[in-house]
């Protein structure tokens, strides 16, 4: 053992750099591992743990102001309910900030199923008439805290905020889908916004899910129910852009992982080729096949765990305090249950990984024989081929020619370094895909189907001319597209999809389609994928559906990004839902800016100039919560740089050790050593631009399949993935080729320069 040690620690003193390499590529690698695990935990457990202690209902059906909701009570599979409450839709100002709000009216305390989790403040109280519980989400878009009051626009009421609750219901998003806010029943009572009714179903099976929607609509009647919304809904909505996050962290650091056990396994194979007639000599003075096995385990095997430790001790310790919601993520994940195991066992597999590579790389060395073999005795590197030959006639340098069949002399060995060098590379082409793709939706966002950059809102006071001349004269507003949503039933009645008429047959609205065509003619529209999905049809099929009691049936002719609602919107113009309903209004106006125009300017000159009367929001883009990512990636390809960087080393000191033999020809041939040291160089850049070219012309299409797939998963759809520019590509390869020549150059160098005495010993 003693002796194992030794020639371990003088191993590692011939190679600190690559140690030291492989130490913090694999920190990196455990910490985006480490992190991916924090933001799956903060991604499902937040709204896990509100639905566990409140009780959450499974279903929340909204019916109309006559129906007998509590009638679903004795539905079979029924657990117990919430409500039914009566509710009001209404408009909220704190702050200079609207919002549309749900009245829900609830008498008496909490209920013990749906139960709103008080966060700060106290339930409604008979002491206070007018006062109000919000649901978080809301309290923060009004930057309401318990104590302040709301204006309802158009009245002379005001509520009074007591409390700030956590639902398990979806949350409330601007322009999309209204807050909810607790009152006492005659608050709701006074209300003049839309009536109805709102009931919870917490089932015996929350697998019975679909089927008991069903059963509730048919109960009720379709024409009944107005809205539904369900538990898995609510729950992918919760976890956001926080499960993406962790989805490309884990994915990236499984990759990286790979990419650096093949950089050890390459490390090792090329180390065991430069000493086999050390390990000879160890195996003459007695070592073991098992114990030369263990020189190389041993020692990889500690630079896993010191990298994995830091790792590990930098996550636990200062993992909470990074700004943001990397931050915010890992500060919970330390209070979860499950924590403690992730955190050493994340580690550990990644280690014992490590640790398998490193064993199948070094079992080679344990059967290196113990009689040395003379290394002229080894097959030659090859003959020039023809192409080579006619390269060195055409009088190219002979450094040049040299070099490149150097590089790819050895088929099976250089393709297998190319191979490891590639997949990082590979890897790096993949994030910068995602990065431009982030960037695209930030500078066009109209290539994430939002063409308008505001929404408007009208009150019940100004009518459809009036709004549309107060937009439109705005000389910022280059289009108004007036338009409106409402919810309908899905075919089967199993729940609820969203219906927009948007634009008009004169000025259609500018949907981003993937698929298809626009929708031009009768009872034509486009749909997102999350549509598609849900109902099991494609583009060209005809889908019927149900609103306010009333069928509608539409013809899909395209597939259009859709970022709202989970992909769950059929999109068709305001003219075709009249046909069907001859008294519907417009109660949204969607705006297109002139370029240049600043979406928060244009919004507060519209509401100034209609003294109140317009409640305008700016159209939310998704990929502002995907800015973290863009620290992330730059994270992934900084592990990933270190990574290739040890792969390079290892290919570097592969060619100038296994060139000694052919330094004495090439100074024979009248070599000088810096065209010697040109041919070790020119292999490096050869090899590194095979890698790079290998890298980018799979790394583009795989980024296009990851991107799009997760478009699609999300509801989105495919079509989203954009490529980074040639430009930046050729950059990159640039910078990859470069970096290799300049790397190989000073030990090429060196070795180009050694006395004739060490050369012969080298070779004998």
């Amino acid at each position: 053992m003693r002796a194992t040690l030794r020639w371990a620690h003088a191993d590692l003193r011939t190679h600190r750099g690559e140690a030291l390499f492989i130490v913090l590529a694999t920190a990196g690698i455990v910490t985006s591992l480490l992190l991916a695990a924090a933001l799956f935990g903060y991604a499902t457990n937040p709204w896990q743990r509100v639905f566990a202690q409140s009780r959450g209902a499974h279903v929340w059906i909204h019916t109309g102001a006559s129906s007998d909701a509590g009638s679903l009570a004795r539905l079979a599979g029924v657990e117990s309910v919430s409500g039914p409450y009566r509710s009001a839709a209404a408009t909220v100002e704190s702050r200079g900030t609207r919002a549309s709000v749900e009245l829900r009216g609830a008498a008496g305390g909490p209920p013990t199923t749906g139960r709103p989790l008080l966060t700060s403040g106290r339930w409604l109280d008979p002491g206070t008439p007018d006062g109000v519980v919000l649901e978080r989400g809301l309290a923060r878009a009004l930057w309401a805290e318990p104590g302040d009051t709301l204006t309802l626009p158009g009245t002379a009421r005001t509520l009074t905020v007591l409390g700030i609750a956590e639902s398990a219901e979806p949350g409330y998003s601007p322009g999309e889908r209204s807050g909810l806010v607790w009152a006492p029943p005659s608050v709701v009572r006074r209300t003049d916004g839309r009536a109805g009714q709102v009931i919870g179903l917490r089932l015996a099976d929350p697998d019975d899910t679909d089927y008991a929607v069903q059963r509730a609509v048919t109960t009720l009647g379709a024409g009944a129910v107005t809205q539904v919304s369900n538990w898995q809904q609510a729950r992918a909505e919760a976890q956001g852009g926080n499960r993406l996050l962790g989805q490309v962290l884990g994915l990236f650091g499984l990759g990286a992982l790979v990419a650096a056990a093949l950089a050890v396994y390459g490390a090792i194979e090329t180390r065991i080729r430069g000493h086999l007639r050390d390990i000879s000599v160890l195996k003459a003075i007695g070592f073991t096949p098992a114990q030369v096995v263990r020189i190389f385990l041993i020692q990889h095997l500690a630079y896993a765990l010191l990298g994995a430790a830091v790792a590990t001790a930098l996550t636990q310790t200062l993992g909470s305090r990074v700004p943001g919601r990397l931050g915010d993520a890992v500060g919970m994940w330390q209070g979860l249950p499950g924590h403690t195991t992730a955190l050493f066992g994340v580690p550990a597999a990644a280690v014992l990984f490590i640790g398998a590579m490193t064993g199948l790389a070094a079992w080679r060395a344990g059967r290196v024989p113990s009689a040395p073999v003379l290394r002229a005795a080894a097959p030659p590197g090859g003959r020039l081929s023809g192409v080579a030959r006619g390269a060195l006639g055409l009088r190219l340098p002979p450094a040049l020619v040299l070099g490149w069949h150097k590089a790819f002399t050895r088929r099976p060995r250089s393709l297998s370094t190319i191979a490891r060098l590639a997949l990082p590379l590979l890897l790096i082409v993949v994030a910068l895909s995602a990065w431009t793709t982030i960037d695209r939706f930030h500078d066009e966002p109209q290539q994430l189907g939002l063409a308008a950059a505001l929404t408007a809102r009208a009150d019940e006071g100004l009518g459809d001319s009036g709004a549309r001349a107060l937009l439109a004269g705005n000389r910022q507003v280059a289009a108004v597209h007036p338009g409106i949503e409402v919810t309908a039933l899905v075919p089967g009645q199993t729940g609820t999809i969203a219906l927009r008429g948007l634009g008009t047959n004169r000025n259609p609205y500018p949907f981003t389609l993937a698929e298809g065509r626009p929708a031009r003619g009768p009872d034509e529209a486009v749909a997102g994928q999350g549509l598609l999905d849900a109902l099991d049809v494609r583009v060209g099929d005809w889908v019927r559906m149900t609103v306010g009691g009333r069928p509608q049936i539409l013809h899909i002719v395209g597939r259009n990004i859709e970022p709202e609602n989970g992909g769950r919107t059929i999109s068709t113009s305001l003219d075709t839902l009249r046909e069907n309903d001859p008294q519907l209004r417009p109660t949204l106006y969607q705006l297109q800016l002139r370029p240049g125009a600043d979406p928060a300017e244009v919004g507060a000159e519209l509401a100034e100039s209609s003294r109140g009367r317009l409640d305008v929001h700016s159209v939310t883009n998704p990929a502002n919560g995907l800015s973290p990512l863009r620290g992330v990636v730059i994270g992934l390809i900084a592990v990933l740089a270190l990574i290739g960087l040890i792969e390079l080393l290892t290919a570097i000191g592969g060619t100038v050790r296994e060139g000694e033999r052919d330094l004495l020809a090439l100074k024979a041939i009248g070599l000088s050593p810096r065209q010697i040291t040109a041919v070790a160089v020119t292999a490096t850049g050869c090899t590194a631009l095979a890698a790079a070219l290998t890298g980018t012309a799979l790394g583009l299409p795989l980024g296009h399949w990851l991107i799009d797939a997760q478009g699609r998963s999300s509801g989105i759809g495919a079509g989203i993935a954009r490529s980074p520019s040639p430009a930046l590509l050729v950059l990159f390869g640039a910078a990859a080729v470069l970096g290799a020549a300049a790397l190989a150059a000073l030990p090429a160098a060196r070795a180009a320069r050694r006395r004739l005495a060490d050369t012969l010993s080298a070779v004998t």
